[in-house]
Order: structure tokens, then C-alpha cells, then sequence
């Protein structure tokens, strides 16, 4: 495609030649190669600019950015990169979202179960409906894996194009407030958005509770249609920013979709909603309160989509549980082991007390932080973890580049009781949480969730609790 071609939708004055054929395009200086045009952008840690001259060097004869430059290839200067990349990549691709039906999933907790159970309903019914989020990514038959909530543009619309050329029709995606800030959906217009909840997270990227929210409500001001938990505290936030066709849902407040008879056990929840006057009895086989949350959310979105009722009850009555999300860690042991990926103080309230209602005996939370992130939230967490479990180990997350004995003591600073003991290292951890259990207590693993490693020192280690809490169920039983 010619370069005149694909900077066509972007503000820019250009020095150069916009005649020329581009043959890719780059935001990492490594990936160029002959024949790219190169996109400088400002990350966290540091910034495209100084790479310019080492994407030239490998082949780029194009490049964007934001300064003065004199380059010795073709300069497109623009006021916004990362908009402009997104335009860019649209355009490189033959603007693949304009060729799907995209449903956009915002919110702190709940996002990736609640993206799984329209991907589910969706299947069930007959029609295509691919995926992109925190687990994974799923192409057709193809499930590929994720290394961020919400992909950099670039990478989006690539994948859009594989989906579209693919005969996707559907496509349920994650999108995360540091996404929609950082403009990786840019120029993406969705069916239907949808926002599960909003509770302290990121602060150490929004500053305020205010401007986090705000941020997720970019999303509803590029959709056609919305779902809204009216019982969440920053619904207003999110309500200003959407279009005409608007449902909300809830279980305390007032709402076009609302959850009554609600009855929780441990094989999940049974709720029933209203709707013309008539009730509608949904099943979800994945237990606690939050669990309606996220079913209410789903309902909504395909109720936005035009899925009938009857085939949202199937959906959901069939879905199957979602790896890392209440995962059930299956040893022949008295005790049960539970994974799940809360990482925030919403989320783990919220494991702890959808176990706490079907535990029989004792409840112990193995719980760390993820290092580099949103430190506030620590001490809230620890004071959380031993307010609702009878025991807490305190111990490693994803340290990352921060001491994991100074992240600990964070959690620490929360916790004020005498039921948690320390032990750092996150293996030796679990191990001490498994050789604490007695018949019918219950092990919550929270932070990790799906995932397989650890991160320490930019460097991810295998660590698959799976495969870990099995090794120490035998290294026990010797």
C-alpha cells in the first residue's frame, strides 16, 4: 500500500516522498524491516524517538512522530502517534473493524469471565464469536497467547484483519482504561459496550478514582449501544458518555435488568429477571454474588446484539467455567485448593466471600501484590484478606523490579490481627498453606490466576500453580 494511502486519516505535514510502497509497519525499531514505515511512540519506560535513527538503519523509508526532525527518509510529523498509528494500522489493513460486530467489555474485576460467557452464549447459538483478552487470544479454531488485557493498535487491527479474513463475525474483547487512554482502540467503533464495575485499581496511572473512571468511560462514547451496572458507585460517570440505546442492570438498585430470587450455593447461582412481565430463570454454574454481576452484564450485551432469550438462558445454563477464575485445583486431597486471579481489593473480597459461602470449615488465603503497580491498594488488600479467611499466608506475587519484602510489608501495613504468617517465597507459600489444611478447609490462591509465570526482574519464570500445587501434593504425601 502507498504511504500517501495510509496517512491519509491522520493530521500531519510531511517532508518526502508519499509515493512510495510500504510493506509493514513497526512501533518497536527491532521489527523493521525493508521497506516499513516506523511509528515513534512514548511508552512508560521509554520513548520511539531515540530509535528513529536504528529503524532507518533496518530498513524503514518512512517514519511518524511527534518532533522537529530532519530525517533521511520520508517524515510524517503528526500531534498524536499512538492516534495515528491506530489510523494507520486501520488503513494498512483494509479497516478489518469495519468487517466485524465488536463487543467491548470494560470494568476492574469481572472483564475476562464475563467476556467467556458471551463468547459462550454467542457459540452455542451458531454464530462465530472470536476473542481477545487477558487468558487469551481465540481465532476461528486458533487460541493464542495473550501478553496484555488489550493489544497496542497495531497489533489490534493485525488481528482483526486474521479475524475478518478468517470468516469471523463477532469479536468479544477486554478493553482496559490504560488502553482506552493510550488510544490502542483509537478509530474502533463497537456494538455494544459494556462495564462490569469500577473499584480501586491503577491509581498509579490515574492518580484519582475520578479519572479512572472516566477513562473507561471513553469506551461508551465509541459504541452504538451500552450496559451499565447501575449499582456501581461511578455509573453517572459512565452514563454521560452513552448513546441512546442503554440497558442497565442491577441487583440493589433500579434498572431495566435486575436480578431477583437469587439463590447461591457451591455449584453456582440461580437468579431470575423480569422482562416484559414475565421472569426468566437463569442458572450459572459459577458460584458467589458476583457471579449474577457478571451474568447480568452478559445478558445485557446480548440482549444489545438481538440474542433471544432463550438462547442467552442456554448459554448460560451450558457455559463452562473459566480457567484462573475460581479454578478448582483437582488433587485427592481433604482439602480443597482454589485458584483465582484476584488482584484487587473488589476481587478479593469478592473470592473469599463467594467461598465463604459454601466453606464448611476454615478458610485460608494465600495473597501477595504485583510489584510496580498501584501500591495504595496494598494494606487494603492484606486488611481484607484477614478479615474474611480464618488464615493468611502473605507472600510473593509478581514482584517484578520491586523487593518482594518491601511489598509485603504493604500488605502488612493493613493487617492487624494475629491469623497470617509471612513466608515469601510464593512456592514455599502455597506449601505451607497445604501442610496447614485439615479435612473440608479451603485454599484460595488469589493474584495469579491463569497465569503461568512469575515476573521478577523483567524476567518471567514457569510457575503454574496447577502444576505446583500438584508437585507439593505429592512431595507431601511421601
Amino acid at each position: 500500500m502507498l504511504l500517501k494511502d495510509i496517512i491519509k486519516e491522520i493530521k500531519a505535514s510531511t517532508v518526502g516522498d508519499t509515493d512510495i510502497e510500504i510493506k509493514g509497519i513497526a512501533y518497536n525499531s527491532r521489527c523493521v524491516k525493508e521497506g516499513y514505515l516506523f511509528i515513534a511512540i512514548r511508552g512508560f519506560e521509554t520513548d520511539g524517538h531515540k530509535y528513529i535513527e536504528s529503524a532507518i538503519e533496518n530498513g524503514a523509508i518512512a517514519v511518524i512522530g511527534e518532533e522537529d526532525l530532519s530525517l533521511s527518509c520520508t517524515y510524517v510529523k503528526t500531534d498524536n502517534s499512538r492516534r495515528a498509528m491506530a489510523l494507520c494500522a486501520a488503513a494498512f489493513y483494509d479497516h478489518p473493524e469495519r468487517k466485524l460486530k465488536i463487543i467491548g467489555l470494560t470494568g476492574t474485576n469481572g472483564k475476562t469471565t464475563t467476556t467467556y460467557l458471551i463468547r459462550q452464549i454467542l457459540m452455542l447459538k451458531g454464530t462465530r464469536c472470536d476473542l481477545i483478552g487477558t487468558n487469551q487470544i481465540i481465532i476461528g479454531n486458533e487460541e493464542i497467547e495473550s501478553s496484555r488485557t488489550t493489544p497496542e493498535s497495531l497489533d489490534l487491527f493485525e488481528i482483526f484483519y486474521k479475524m475478518a479474513q478468517s470468516g469471523g463475525e463477532y469479536v468479544v474483547m477486554e478493553v482496559s482504561s490504560h488502553s482506552l487512554v493510550l488510544d490502542r482502540v483509537y478509530g474502533v467503533e463497537f456494538e455494544t459496550a459494556v462495564i462490569t464495575n469500577i473499584t480501586q485499581d491503577h491509581l498509579d496511572f490515574h492518580k484519582t478514582m475520578d479519572e479512572y473512571a472516566k477513562a473507561k468511560a471513553i469506551l461508551f462514547s465509541m459504541s452504538r449501544s451500552a450496559a451499565v451496572n447501575a449499582d456501581d458507585a461511578y455509573k453517572d460517570i459512565i452514563l454521560k458518555e452513552c448513546k441512546e440505546k442503554i440497558l442497565t442492570y442491577s441487583i440493589d438498585a433500579p434498572s431495566l435488568v435486575k436480578a431477583e430470587n437469587i439463590k447461591m450455593s457451591e455449584r453456582g447461582v440461580i437468579f431470575s429477571i423480569n422482562k416484559n412481565g414475565e421472569n426468566h430463570e437463569m442458572r450459572l454454574g459459577i458460584p458467589g454474588r458476583f457471579s449474577v454481576y457478571n451474568a447480568l452484564a452478559a445478558i445485557c450485551a446480548c440482549q444489545n446484539i438481538g440474542v433471544s432469550d432463550e438462547d442467552i438462558e442456554k448459554g448460560l445454563v451450558l457455559a463452562k467455567p473459566i480457567k484462573g477464575r475460581i479454578e478448582v485445583v483437582h488433587i485427592n486431597s481433604p482439602y480443597t485448593v482454589i485458584i483465582d486471579y484476584a488482584h484487587t481489593p473488589d476481587g478479593v473480597t469478592n473470592i473469599i466471600s463467594a467461598v465463604r459461602g459454601f466453606s464448611k470449615k476454615n478458610i485460608i488465603t494465600v495473597i501477595g501484590c504485583g510489584g510496580n503497580r498501584d501500591s495504595k491498594k496494598r494494606p487494603i488488600m492484606g486488611q481484607i484478606a484477614e478479615e474474611l479467611s480464618d488464615m493468611v499466608v502473605v507472600t510473593s506475587d509478581n514482584p517484578r523490579c520491586e523487593e518482594p519484602s518491601e511489598i509485603i510489608k504493604d500488605i502488612l501495613a493493613g493487617m492487624k490481627k494475629a491469623n497470617h504468617i509471612v513466608v515469601e517465597n510464593r512456592r514455599d507459600a502455597i506449601k505451607k498453606a497445604m501442610e496447614i489444611a485439615k479435612e473440608d478447609d479451603i485454599i484460595i490462591l488469589a493474584g495469579k490466576g491463569h497465569e503461568t509465570y512469575q515476573e521478577i526482574n523483567h524476567i518471567k519464570y514457569d510457575f503454574d500453580e496447577r502444576v505446583i500445587v500438584r508437585e507439593i501434593y505429592k512431595e507431601l504425601q511421601n
